[in-house]
């Protein structure tokens, strides 16, 4: 074998196996900690790293378009999701400790029978072998597939989800028509009973300092 060489031959493991296996046991383990995270912001995250392992499984074998689609896909949706909780949920930046479980029976029920289903299929199916012509491009044949009769469902989805970022920003701005938006309102204390977080009189050598000169 040359030194350049992926595959070690004999009863060794090729770097292509253990990279399969080290990222398919990120995809199962971020996955499974999706559901046993207390946070929302966390569960996004951790469903980004499994959707970014699953993408660089589907590279490893050969499927370059749907890897790379993977990952921009799911890097954009999760990002966008993570921050619309940041910016809309009552519970500070989704952070906070939360059930992220409901009706675990039967969400673990169907859970199962989804993967004994799904893993069913790919074993015993027998599914066709169909190269592509002589001198076409994979890539090409398959985004035209894909893409040929829906290029401008996509596109226009792509400009409307654009505006529905831009408006989300603009509506959770600070300053708003009217003047600013948090005006009147007092933030949630850090510890129960607790002055407000970041009110400016609450800050305590602020207020000492103040007291002093007072005296």
């Amino acid at each position: 074998m040359g030194r350049g060489a992926g595959v070690v031959r004999g009863d060794s493991v090729s770097w292509i196996d253990l990279a399969f296996y080290l990222l398919a046991g990120i995809a199962v383990y971020s996955g499974w900690r999706v559901f046993r995270t207390d946070s929302m912001v966390r569960a996004s995250f951790l469903l980004l790293l499994s959707f970014i392992a699953v993408g660089a499984v589907m590279l490893l074998l050969g499927a370059v378009y749907l890897g790379v689609a993977m990952f921009f896909m799911m890097a954009v949706e999760m990002m966008v999701m993570a921050l619309f909780m940041v910016m809309f949920m009552m519970n500070p930046a989704g952070l906070n400790p939360m059930n992220m479980v409901h009706q675990p029976r039967l969400a673990g029920a169907a859970g199962i029978i989804a993967f004994v289903a799904l893993a069913g299929v790919g074993l015993v199916a027998d599914f066709p072998e169909r190269p592509p012509a002589a001198g076409g491009d994979v890539v090409r044949i398959l985004g035209t597939e894909l893409l040929g009769d829906s290029m401008l469902v996509f596109e226009s989805a792509g400009v409307a989800l654009l505006a529905t970022m831009i408006g989300v920003v603009v509506l959770s701005a600070r300053s708003g028509r009217f003047g600013p938006s948090d005006d009147g309102s007092r933030p949630p204390g850090l510890v129960p009973g607790g002055p407000p977080a970041g009110d400016p009189g609450s800050d305590a050598s602020g207020g000492g300092h103040a007291h002093h000169h007072h005296h």
